[in-house]
């Protein structure tokens, strides 16, 4: 999960296919760099969507047809017959809704296998490129889409201990491709400064950092994401992300201190 501090938007530039991904000067603490574009770019296939919807479409009107004979039918039987009819009837709506949800369940997972794909630059690679762009701690790192383009979108606590930095990374050649500063709530600026107090001390006398934390769970699958687990009182360990071959995600969590990889009991 990410963390609660409200994170500006980041304004992706429209992707250029074949392009290559341009390293932009970064800005200031006071000021935020534009996203270059990424040289990984995403190819979702809007044709094979449709057919699919367009083949759904056309599976619920002929259910639906069916279901009205048997309705009609039904009228010159017994009501025992017709109780039977509606039954069935309710049963081939469910169906079609059971279908539809694996048809929706299996293109997120297709989508899911793609972006891991893409990634040559793993976790811990962007984790570094950013650290050498803004010095500090990273709280963070998440492979993003990003309008068609794939970026690792990595948190940094700067050194300050209380300046958050938002740095993309290229996943196909681990360029630094912007960052900007986050930015705090007026209105829960309280909460949100606790909160990084928080983090920071906890961060601060742990012994696994991100980069190190996604390296442990590498043998789960593809790390798409590392971030703080900061849900309970206490902050302990890293949730780590992981896709595997076929578009699965699991979670895991990783110890601060020890770096043990147990599965997340409430991953379901």
């Amino acid at each position: 999960m990410k963390r609660n501090i409200v994170i500006a938007t980041v304004v992706a530039a429209t992707l250029v296919g074949g392009g290559t991904a341009t390293a932009f000067a970064l800005g200031g603490d006071d000021e935020s760099s534009a996203a270059g574009k990424s040289s990984v770019q995403l190819k979702h296939d809007d044709s094979r969507v449709n057919d699919d919807r367009d083949d759904a479409d056309d599976a619920a009107e002929d259910a639906a047809d069916d279901a009205q004979d048997r309705r009609d039918d039904a009228r010159d039987d017994r009501d025992d017959d017709r109780d039977d009819a509606r039954d069935d009837d309710r049963d081939d709506r469910d169906d079609l809704d059971d279908l539809d949800d694996a048809r929706e369940a299996q293109g997120d997972k297709a989508e899911n296998a793609a972006e891991a794909k893409g990634a040559k630059v793993d976790a811990a690679e962007a984790v570094a490129a950013a650290l050498k762009a803004k010095p500090g701690t990273a709280v963070s790192v998440d492979l993003d889409d990003e309008n068609g383009g794939l970026i690792w979108d990595v948190d940094v606590l700067g050194k300050d201990g209380r300046t958050w930095h938002s740095v993309q990374v290229d996943p196909g050649n681990g360029k630094v491709l912007g960052s900007h500063v986050d930015r705090d709530d007026d209105e829960g600026a309280g909460d949100d400064a606790a909160e990084t107090s928080r983090i920071a001390a906890a961060l601060k006398g742990s012994s696994v950092t991100a980069g190190e934390a996604a390296k442990a769970a590498a043998d789960k699958g593809k790390v798409t994401s590392v971030d703080i687990d900061d849900d309970g009182a206490r902050v302990n360990v890293w949730d780590v992300e992981t896709t595997s071959a076929d578009g699965t995600e699991s979670h895991w969590n990783v110890d601060l201190t020890s770096g043990k990889v147990t599965a997340d009991r409430y991953d379901d």
